[in-house]
């Protein structure tokens, strides 16, 4: 079986060393999103803005992938606070309409000190 890397500059680069997805021939394992610009340099605002951006960056690398959020059929999502919770499914939900699985944890912190963190798979 096949594995390649995948990157774009559509999105933001790795924050480590790692790929921003790695594209199987059944399936497309993307890395976790923090909200940063395609130069790396972190989002301010609020929970939805940063949501968006951590989206934005998916959609990027799953099209540099072939593939598209349509195809998402798995996220996981990373808070560091949950009162965030509510706010950061207002955004969510106009990206992943077709409702993939999810699943979404309290973690004591992310990579940059970022409040949010977004992974996902998808089909090819």
């Amino acid at each position: 079986m096949s594995a390649t890397p995948v990157f774009t500059k559509d999105a933001a680069p790795p924050a480590g060393p790692y790929s921003q997805a790695i594209k199987t021939p059944g399936v497309i394992y993307c890395s976790g999103q923090i909200p940063c610009d395609v130069e790396g340099n972190l989002i301010e605002g609020t929970i939805q803005e940063k949501t968006g951006a951590c989206i934005k960056n998916l959609k990027a690398v799953l099209e540099a992938a072939g593939s598209s959020i349509e195809k998402v059929v798995k996220v996981n999502i990373f808070l560091t606070d949950m009162v965030n919770f509510a706010t950061m499914n207002e955004e969510y939900a106009k990206w992943f309409t077709h409702k993939p699985a999810r699943s979404c944890v309290a973690v004591y912190q992310l990579p940059k000190g970022v409040d949010v963190e977004i992974e996902c798979i998808a089909l090819p």
